[in-house]
């Protein structure tokens, strides 16, 4: 098994320490090199990699098209020059924008509301694309809120690092009423696992989320209640929705990945309790290191 990464976001240290495991420190918008990756014979392709920053990809354009869309491309084009079939790539429920039918199906038209989930809908076309013409086949998989363990990234983080700072009260970007699925990690890697191997089509796209939605509020609530405070104070930045390209309302319809046999083991509280514990003790941890 070979792992790439540039490392601009995860650690190494996060990989486990195996005889099989290689690790190659690769950009994907290199294609020299992601080519030369795949040259030395694989069967699969996991495509975890991407820019997911929606507020930071209206401040620079180009940074979503580079990462996700020229990335992909790279990547493609690796695998049909070096005959590696099977691309398992993790989409986004960001590409259904703010859907008005919901439960929103995987057959929904969406119109886009940022430039990450226009990037994540032009990957999956052209992954789709690809298989028209060579031996690839695909499995998309549009993801809500991924949560859990090493998660220091998203709503929950935000807010244990903001009450560290600040104890007696909370930002909260948005009216707090914002309701997303939030989907524990492990579980999302099962759903991954059961689309990919028990759907054998050439193109296979599923959602993965949760069927309860949880707000901005219930959030804060888990994380002030893990954070022992009391008394705190929440000042809202105002209007339905955190940032420009924020969805306020994501409600995914599970039929299709449930049908396969797939179900979730760790419920939406306990998955946002367990990020936050994470992000509790890992936030703690960074800042006494920072003063010795």
């Amino acid at each position: 098994m070979t792992v790439i990464d540039n490392l601009s976001c995860g650690k190494l240290e996060n990989l486990s320490k195996h005889s099989l495991l290689k690790f190659v420190n690769v950009d994907i918008r290199d294609s020299d090199k992601v080519n030369r990756v795949f040259s030395g014979g694989h069967d699969v392709v996991f495509h975890l990699a991407a820019h997911a920053n929606i507020k930071r990809s209206f401040e620079d354009h180009r940074l979503d098209l580079d990462n996700n869309v020229i990335g992909t491309l790279n990547i493609l084009e690796g695998m049909m020059k070096n005959h590696v079939r099977d691309l398992v790539f993790a989409s986004s429920s960001a590409v259904y924008g703010e859907a008005t039918v919901r439960p929103t199906p995987e057959s929904y038209s969406p119109t886009q509301t940022s430039l990450y989930g226009a990037s994540k809908l032009a990957c999956e076309a052209f992954a789709e694309a690809y298989t028209e013409f060579s031996s690839i086949r695909v499995w998309a998989f549009r993801f809500a809120n991924v949560v859990g363990e090493r998660c220091s990234r998203g709503v929950v983080g935000d807010f244990v690092r903001k009450l560290l700072k600040t104890p007696t009260e909370l930002e909260i970007l948005g009216d707090g009423k914002q309701s997303k699925e939030y989907l524990y990690a492990k579980d999302c890697i099962d759903g991954i696992l059961a689309g990919y191997h028990k759907s054998p089509g050439k193109v296979n796209i599923f959602n993965l989320g949760m069927e309860n939605q949880t707000n901005v509020d219930e959030v804060a609530d888990i994380v002030i209640e893990e954070m022992g405070l009391g008394n705190v104070k929440r000042n809202y930045t105002g209007g339905e929705r955190g940032w420009v390209g924020d969805n306020p309302i994501v409600e995914l319809s599970l039929k299709k990945i449930k049908s396969l046999g797939w179900k979730t083991k760790v419920s939406s509280e306990e998955a946002l309790r367990r990020t936050a514990r994470w992000n509790i003790q890992n936030e703690t941890k960074n800042r006494k290191s920072r003063c010795v």
